[in-house]
């Protein structure tokens, strides 16, 4: 690994950002980019930062997740998420290593499965899918599971069986294995 030193670039915020905002900025070498991928036509990159490091890489694409996913040999799984018959959120799943990848196809984030959340995590997607669900304390669910074949609540087998259809929406899920 190449380590160099460089400093942050302080600078005054334009545009319509408050009064006395700040943006930074950081160089870094050319070759750096360039091994990245980026050039002046492909500048998308995501930032990563745990709360002591910044990664920065190449702006993920659903054909590059899922091509290292499956190179990984993961379970992976696409759910498409439907408002009537409008496509409007693909999130492609690894059951394996609990990760999620989603691409929204509408600008009307109350269709889609994590409003205005770029980046969801595997605890988003779960969230998301057990709300698909009937709720785990409804009376009768023992009754309900036993009518739809199961005989536990397991929001993912309950989004298979049925497709994360409501009573109030007419949202659902079409689940597919990759």
């Amino acid at each position: 690994m190449e380590i160099r030193a460089g400093k942050v670039i302080f600078s005054s915020s334009g545009g319509t950002a408050e009064k006395n905002s700040v943006s930074c900025k950081i160089s870094l070498p050319t070759a750096w980019i360039k091994a990245l991928g980026f050039d002046k036509d492909d500048r998308e990159a995501e930032l990563h930062f745990d709360g002591h490091t910044i990664s920065i890489c190449k702006k993920q694409t659903a054909d590059s997740y899922i091509a290292l996913h499956k190179q990984s040999g993961h379970t992976l799984k696409k759910y498409s998420f439907y408002d009537n018959n409008e496509l409007c959120t693909v999130i492609y799943a690894d059951h394996t290593d609990k990760t999620v990848f989603a691409e929204n196809f509408t600008d009307d984030l109350v269709k889609t499965a994590f409003g205005k959340k770029q980046f969801p995590t595997w605890d988003d997607f779960c969230a998301f899918i057990e709300e698909r669900c009937v709720p785990a304390g409804r009376s009768g669910l023992r009754e309900y599971l036993e009518c739809i074949g199961l005989d536990e609540y397991e929001p993912f087998k309950i989004i298979m069986k049925t497709k994360g259809k409501m009573a109030e929406d007419s949202q659902w899920i079409d689940v597919e294995e990759l």
